[in-house]
């Protein structure tokens, strides 16, 4: 069997942590998988996964050659790359990560444009909100809200958001508005997990950083429930600005305690740093950023209500 064909078997068997769901994977069945370790494992003399009736996991040499196998075989799918002129001309498959909330409504109606205009591109989004590890997932553009990247990536700010307390203005005529942080002690308070900061809220205090308890009586696993919630008038939610643009011009909810919002939180457009970009993630990247720059709920001075 091909070495280069045994190393995606492995890959996709370490991934999915299993040789059935490789298989999947793969489009093969578990039998030839099996077959492909067993090769591999002989032809190298040593064990690379460990395997029981319930587990398997990868040895302490399975993991150095799973490293090594990366990295050979995305110099490989480089190679081919160039040779296929895909530093030239935008081409092949590409992978894009995004917050879940923010991809579905700043990023997805993006992609089919960006399609259109690229025939001969194909693209994956993954919208997930945690942080994506590019190299390791082999994702090719991330967008980030905050200072999330890391050495050997490049990082291009196309906006910034704020972290906002709101609720609808039914509420607050009802129950008063907050002059400062402390006096949401009183109020009734829904959450996301989603957004980790169940328990506490951050905000800036007299030219310092100061988080403050928070006793919710609602906690939700979704941004969006929580701001439905709060339009319905249920309470008071803190999340961050791009989430209720929409709400905040229809005058449905209304930002309170803007004094003491902490710094805002950079947008940024995240990939892989290389003497060669290829075109499909460059000319994504310049598609994407002019995009995003140019929408007004990235911009908080244009989120303040006068």
């Amino acid at each position: 069997m091909d070495r280069f064909h045994e190393m995606q078997v492995f890959l996709a068997v370490a991934e999915e942590e299993g040789f059935a769901a490789a298989a999947r994977r793969l489009n093969t069945s578990p039998p030839s998988v099996t077959r492909a370790i067993a090769a591999m494992e002989a032809r190298i003399g040593t064990q690379l996964l460990a395997r029981t009736t319930r587990s398997l996991h990868l040895t302490e040499a399975g993991q150095r050659y799973l490293e090594d196998c990366r990295r050979i075989l995305a110099e490989l799918d480089e190679a081919e790359e160039a040779a296929a002129g895909s530093y030239s001309s935008p081409c092949g498959h590409l992978t894009v990560t995004a917050p879940v909330l923010f991809g579905e409504r700043y990023v997805a109606p993006v992609l089919g444009d960006y399609l259109d205009r690229f025939p001969l591109v194909t693209l994956n989004a993954l919208l997930v909100d945690r942080v994506v590890n590019l190299a390791d997932e082999g994702v090719d553009v991330a967008v980030r809200i905050g200072h999330l990247y890391e050495p050997g990536q490049q990082a291009i700010k196309v906006g910034e958001v704020r972290r906002v307390v709101c609720a609808a203005p039914a509420f607050l005529d009802q129950h008063g508005r907050p002059r400062h942080p402390a006096q949401l002690r009183d109020f009734k308070i829904v959450t996301s997990s989603a957004s980790q900061r169940v328990h506490e809220w951050a905000f800036f205090d007299q030219g310092q950083p100061v988080t403050v308890p928070i006793e919710p009586r609602l906690v939700v696993t979704a941004n969006n429930a929580a701001i439905n919630l709060a339009c319905l008038g249920w309470g008071a939610t803190q999340v961050l600005s791009y989430q209720i643009a929409a709400q905040v011009a229809a005058g449905e909810l209304e930002i309170v305690l803007e004094a003491f919002e902490p710094a805002p939180l950079p947008i940024q457009v995240v990939f892989q740093q290389s003497a060669r970009v290829p075109a499909k993630v460059s000319t994504f990247v310049d598609f994407l950023s002019r995009r995003l720059g140019q929408d007004a709920a990235l911009n908080p001075a244009m989120t303040r209500r006068g």
